[in-house]
C-alpha cells in the first residue's frame, strides 16, 4: 500500500513539473515568430501523446512475499532460468582458465627440454656474454 502512495506521489510530481514547464515554454513561445510556434506547440503535443501512452508499456517486476521478506519472481523457473546463464559464463570462464594454464605449462616444458638436450650447457645460458653472442649472431643473419 505504501508503494501505491509513492507512485501516486511521484506521478502526481512530475504532472507538476510538467505543467511548470510548459508554462514557462508557452511564455517565451509569445516572442517567437509564429511558423516556430506551431512547430514546437506540434512536438509539445507529440510529447504529450508520447507521455500518455509510456505508462501503458511499462510493466512492473511480479513481488512475492516468502516469509518476512520480499521477492522478485514467481516460480523455481524463473529462479533457475536466471541462475543458469550465471553458471555457465563461470563454467566456461574455469576451463579457459584452465586451459590458458596447460598450454603455458606445455610451452615451458617444450623450453626446458631444449635447454637440456641442446649442445650447451644449462649454465651457458646465465652467461652475460651468451645473450652478446645471440645479437651479434643474429645481425649477421
Amino acid at each position: 500500500m505504501n508503494t501505491k502512495v509513492s507512485i501516486t506521489s511521484s506521478t502526481a510530481a512530475e504532472d507538476d513539473f510538467g505543467q511548470r514547464v510548459t508554462a514557462r515554454l508557452s511564455a517565451g513561445n509569445r516572442e517567437l515568430p509564429h511558423d516556430i510556434g506551431e512547430r514546437l506547440r506540434v512536438a509539445r503535443a507529440q510529447a504529450v501523446a508520447a507521455r500518455k501512452l509510456a505508462p501503458q508499456l511499462r510493466t512492473a517486476p511480479v513481488v512475492v512475499q516468502a516469509g518476512h521478506t520480499a521477492t522478485l519472481g514467481g516460480s523455481w523457473w524463473t529462479r533457475i532460468g536466471s541462475v543458469v546463464p550465471l553458471i555457465a559464463l563461470v563454467a566456461g570462464l574455469i576451463t579457459i582458465s584452465v586451459m590458458q594454464d596447460d598450454d603455458r605449462a606445455s610451452e615451458l616444458a617444450e623450453v626446458d627440454s631444449a635447454l637440456l638436450t641442446g649442445d650447451l650447457p644449462p649454465a651457458a645460458y646465465t652467461d652475460p656474454g651468451f645473450a652478446q653472442f645471440l645479437k651479434a649472431d643474429s645481425a649477421s643473419d
